[in-house]
């Protein structure tokens, strides 16, 4: 939980500072400085989705911290549903083949702490019998 919330925040960070860091490591290609449109409000967007992100990180981390195993179990469902959103962005057409590894990332996040939880509940149970 810890290190996916120090990721999570560290790409809000970098999506703040510097936008089109973060597009191309995501396999959107950055429009150059000037080249938007009118009304096209993708950094606004940008802007927004970095802060979540920066703002879910410190989340993460502070539950890691408190040890808070119920929002350890919330995550599991939601981001296999993110994992599965994404996903379906790429094969769609949605978004670039780049953006898939943020889906895989945030499925294999979810397997891993079902796993880790499932571990951890089952080794208490042998431990108490």
């Amino acid at each position: 939980m810890a290190v996916f919330g120090v990721l999570a925040a560290a790409l809000g960070v970098v999506g703040l500072i510097s936008p089109g860091a973060l597009l191309t490591m995501m396999g959107f290609d950055p429009v150059p400085e000037g080249g938007r449109a009118d009304g096209d409000h993708t950094l606004v967007f940008l802007t927004a989705s970095s802060m979540a992100a920066l703002n879910m990180g410190v989340y993460y981390v502070l539950a890691a911290l408190a040890d808070w195993r119920a929002f350890f179990r919330w995550t599991v469902p939601f981001r296999l549903l993110t994992c599965t959103v994404f996903t379906l962005a790429v094969v769609t057409g949605r978004a670039p083949e780049g953006f898939l590894g943020v889906g895989l990332w945030e499925g294999a996040g979810a397997l891993a702490t079902g796993a880790a939880l499932w571990w951890e509940t089952r080794a208490r149970q042998n431990a108490v019998a």
